[in-house]
């Protein structure tokens, strides 16, 4: 007896045939081929973290052509560049209490909400730091008073809309006539005078040829990008704008988030309030007019969806600074304003169309339709 194993053979019932792969679909294939080209050094570009630079650039490319416009349009002054430097700081001066206001904007529209509030809690802000009363306490009182009645009415905004299941649209829309109505009671529609000279001095002072309300805005938007980016705040924000119940269901209090995102919000129109009384030396009621449209404008232009989930706050920075550019193109050519808001409005709708255009599902498609034909 052999203790050898007979080998197994192939039967005419059972024949050994060559293993053999599943069938491949083309496109998954042209797919995987993108995947893979992606893993290089240039992923982060090709891949959905590269959206945000990419319309950042393409910013940068509309900032670029309207400078070109100016150039051509007024040669002798663009000619200048004492006058070039002079004009860019105004251009930074002009955008910068609005940018104030659009940074906790783009909070508020990344968390999924909208706040149509936020010009008339400038002006309640300022109002209500102007009176005699609280001007008795010095500049430090003043500032105090604005950032707290920012906060404040924030912090109302998303209660209501948190806790009382209001849609946001309308909490915020009947803040906004509230607190007009409580800012021109308390300055009984009268003007204001600031006698604080440190306020005063904040829009007329610069250091280093800057002014400080740039320093300002500079502060606050970085600011922003770092509890944006860098913190849980930010990521429970995307999360909150995203998808509120699997934000809820990942152990997220969606309600307390929404109302500290209103809250933020108030607090930046606290700010704003004090950059733009230091600017007039005074304030009313009717201070900071039609700010909400701008600070919604200028988040759309810079990426951020009014359904909520995804924004950045350098776009929204540069969306500001596009329509400050607009205002001082059309200012120094001698345009009316009835034409620079239509161009205004036409590069909001510009804006929201290209949000809407899935250019990734385009690749795919025209991907698939390339490997159909040459097969």
């Amino acid at each position: 007896m052999s203790d050898a194993t007979p080998t197994p053979t192939a039967t005419p019932e059972r024949p050994q045939l060559p293993a053999q792969s599943p069938p491949v679909d083309p496109a998954e294939t042209a797919v995987a081929s993108d995947k893979s080209h992606s893993t290089g050094k240039l992923s982060w570009w090709r891949g959905d973290g590269g959206d945000g630079a990419k319309r950042n650039l393409g910013l940068i490319g509309v900032l670029a052509a309207l400078i070109v416009v100016g150039a051509v349009t007024k040669p002798d002054l663009y000619g200048d560049p004492n006058w070039v430097w002079n004009n860019v700081l105004a251009i930074l001066q002009l955008a910068s209490v609005v940018g104030v206001v659009t940074v906790g904007m783009t909070f508020v529209i990344i968390g999924g909400g909208i706040d149509l509030s936020v010009g008339a809690i400038v002006a309640l802000a300022g109002v209500w730091c102007t009176t005699v009363a609280t001007q008795s306490y010095g500049a430090g009182g003043m500032i105090f008073t604005a950032l707290a009645v920012g906060i404040c009415v924030g912090l109302v905004n998303g209660v209501l809309i948190s806790y009382g299941r209001l849609v946001p649209f309308i909490a915020t829309l009947a803040m906004l006539v509230a607190a007009r109505g409580l800012a021109a009671s308390i300055s009984n529609k009268q003007t204001q005078v600031s006698s604080s000279t440190f306020i005063n001095d904040i829009a007329a002072r610069k250091v280093i040829g800057i002014p400080i309300l740039v320093y300002i805005l500079g502060a606050v938007v970085l600011a922003g990008w770092v509890l944006l980016n860098r913190t849980t705040f930010g990521r429970r924000t995307i999360a909150v704008g995203g998808n509120p119940e699997a934000a809820r269901l990942a152990g997220i209090n969606v309600r307390r988030h929404t109302m500290l995102l209103y809250a933020l919000s108030g607090l930046c129109c606290g700010i704003a309030a004090i950059m733009l009384t230091s600017q007039a030396t005074s304030a009313q009621a009717a201070m900071a007019n039609l700010y909400e449209l701008d600070a919604i404008a200028a988040a759309i232009i810079g990426g951020t969806l009014l359904s909520g989930g995804r924004g950045t706050i350098v776009g929204s920075l540069l969306g500001v600074i596009i329509f400050a550019t607009i205002t001082n193109l059309f200012a120094i050519n001698g345009l009316s304003i009835e034409a620079q808001n239509m161009v205004k409005g036409g590069i909001i709708v510009a804006a929201v169309l290209v949000q809407q255009f899935q250019f990734k599902s385009v690749t795919r498609l025209l991907a698939r339709n390339r490997v159909t034909t040459a097969t």
